[in-house]
């Protein structure tokens, strides 16, 4: 009886760690794309009609509408709230999209009241609905990274609701 043969052995375990390897990062990849989607269905938001000034977005699975967009050119992640009455931006946020800390004031949030920034952004844009000089206040109790788009930029626009869809659109002067 002879010994096996390292070589075969070796190169065996080598295709099988190999495959075993893909498999689990080919179910990594598209369970993180499905638990993304599933938390933030907006995440490829595009405007109905980037002309008309529509955005359609669905609500997610915890009953919230998230969507990307943009305050002065920078990439954030929008929860739209409409408890809110300003555009609530974290200081990292604001810092990154080059806000200017204004008078302080005090504000009610969920947890509680805090000192916030007054300031004003330049453009917020959200889908094909672009806003110039909002409202908004700087955060510097918020440290999720997500911006929250209250009244001072939704009270210019027409929303909608129903069946899990929400609309925004700028309305038509006339």
């Amino acid at each position: 009886m002879s010994a096996p043969d390292i070589s075969k052995l070796f190169s065996g375990n080598i295709v099988t760690i190999l495959f075993w390897l893909f498999l689990m990062g080919s179910l990594t990849l598209f369970f993180n794309g499905y638990i993304q989607q599933r938390d933030n269905p907006n995440q490829a938001l595009m405007a109905a009609n980037s002309g008309t000034g529509e955005v359609t977005l669905k609500r997610n699975r915890d009953g919230h509408y998230l969507a990307p967009g943009y305050i002065n050119g920078h990439p954030v992640n929008f929860l739209l709230d409409t408890g809110a009455t300003n555009v609530s931006i974290p200081a990292a946020i604001a810092e990154a999209a080059g806000l200017k800390k204004g008078p302080t004031s005090m504000v009610s949030t969920a947890n509680g009241v805090v000192p916030v920034f007054q300031t004003d952004v330049d453009t917020v844009r959200l889908g094909g609905i672009t806003l110039n000089h909002v409202d908004a206040s700087i955060n510097p109790h918020m440290t999720d990274g997500v911006v929250l788009l209250g009244m001072s930029f939704m009270k210019h626009l027409d929303i909608t609701q129903r069946n899990g869809v929400m609309t925004l659109r700028v309305p038509v002067s006339g």
